[in-house]
C-alpha cells in the first residue's frame, strides 16, 4: 500500500552545473504555451516515387555495428529538412549538419554538437552513432513508418517515424534541471525516476519527484502551467534522490512557462529556473 499523501513545500539544494554550448546552426523551433511542437511533417514525395525521409521526425531505435546492436538512449532522434539541413540528438548531445539527399542516398556533412557529458552508456552510443553518420553516404530504406540507414560497411541505424507529444496525457520523464542557459543533468540515482503527467480536463498533475509520488492541481491558461501545492508520499531515500526531489519541488505553486519541441518540454519559472523532460515512447 502506498504511504499517505501529505502537503509539502520546496526546499533548496546545491546543483552541479553543466553548461551547454548553444549552436546557432541548430533550429530552435519550439512552441511556447501550446502543445504543438515543430511538427513531425508529412515529408514531400520524392521524384522517383520512393517514400520520403525529409520533413519527418525520426526516433532512433538502435544502431548495429558489426555483430553488435545497441539500443538508442531515450531522446535520440534525426530530422532532415527540405533545404538540406539535418538536426537531432546523438543520445546525449544535440547536433546539426548539412544533409545531401539524392535518391535513396543520404550524405551528412561535418556536424557541430553541444558539449554535455552524460552517463557511460549514452556517451558510448553517441560516439558510435556520430561516427556512422559521418562515415560517408548512407542508403535509406523506408517501409511502414520505419527508416533504415545502411553504411557501405553494413552498419545500420534503425529509426521510427514519431508524432508530436501533447502537453496533456503524456508521461514526461525529467532529464535535467534548468537555470537560465545552464542545464544540469540529474544524478545517476535519479535518472529515469522523476516524471510527471498532466490531465488537463481533470485539472490535475501526478508523478514522481524521484523518491516520492505526488499529486497536485494543475491549471493551463494564457501560455502558462500552474501546479498547486503538491501532496506527496513520505518515503526517505538516499541523499542524491532527496536533493533532486527538493529541487524539483520548486516548480510547484507558481506559474510556469512551458515550451514543447516535438517530444521534449521545458518548464521555467519567472526566474528562468525549471526542468526539461522528454515524452516517453
Amino acid at each position: 500500500m502506498e504511504p499517505p499523501l501529505h502537503p509539502s513545500r520546496p526546499t533548496a539544494m546545491d546543483k552541479h552545473r553543466l553548461t551547454l554550448t548553444v549552436l546557432t546552426l541548430l533550429p530552435l523551433a519550439v512552441a511556447c504555451g501550446t502543445d504543438t511542437g515543430s511538427g513531425s511533417g508529412s515529408g514531400s514525395v520524392a521524384p522517383d516515387g520512393k517514400p520520403p525521409v525529409t520533413g519527418i521526425h525520426w526516433r532512433v531505435d538502435s544502431l548495429t555495428t558489426g555483430d553488435t546492436t545497441q539500443k538508442a538512449p531515450i531522446g535520440a532522434y534525426l530530422q532532415i529538412d527540405d533545404s538540406g539541413q539535418a538536426h537531432g540528438n546523438y543520445g546525449c548531445n544535440s547536433f546539426g549538419a548539412s544533409a545531401a539527399v539524392q535518391g535513396d542516398r543520404v550524405d551528412f556533412g561535418s556536424a557541430r554538437s553541444t558539449d554535455m557529458a552524460c552517463d557511460k552508456a549514452p556517451m558510448a552510443f553517441e560516439a558510435a552513432f556520430s561516427h556512422t553518420l559521418a562515415g560517408g553516404a548512407l542508403t535509406a530504406a523506408v517501409e511502414g513508418g520505419r527508416l533504415t540507414l545502411t553504411a557501405e560497411n553494413g552498419d545500420r541505424v534503425r529509426l521510427t517515424k514519431e508524432s508530436d507529444a501533447s502537453l496533456s496525457g503524456t508521461r514526461w520523464q525529467v532529464t535535467s534541471l534548468v537555470d537560465g542557459d545552464t542545464a544540469s543533468s540529474l544524478p545517476a540515482a535519479a535518472t529515469g525516476k522523476a516524471w510527471f503527467t498532466l490531465d488537463e480536463k481533470a485539472g490535475t498533475a501526478s508523478g514522481s519527484l524521484g523518491c516520492n509520488r505526488f499529486t497536485a492541481k494543475a491549471t493551463v491558461r494564457d501560455g502558462h502551467l500552474t501546479l498547486g501545492v503538491p501532496r506527496t508520499t513520505r518515503r526517505m531515500c538516499d541523499a542524491s534522490l532527496m536533493d533532486t526531489e527538493n529541487t524539483l519541488s520548486k516548480i510547484f505553486d507558481r506559474p510556469l512557462t512551458y515550451r514543447i519541441d516535438h517530444r521534449s518540454i521545458t518548464l521555467t519559472s519567472e526566474n528562468d529556473k525549471g526542468v526539461s523532460a522528454l515524452a516517453q515512447p
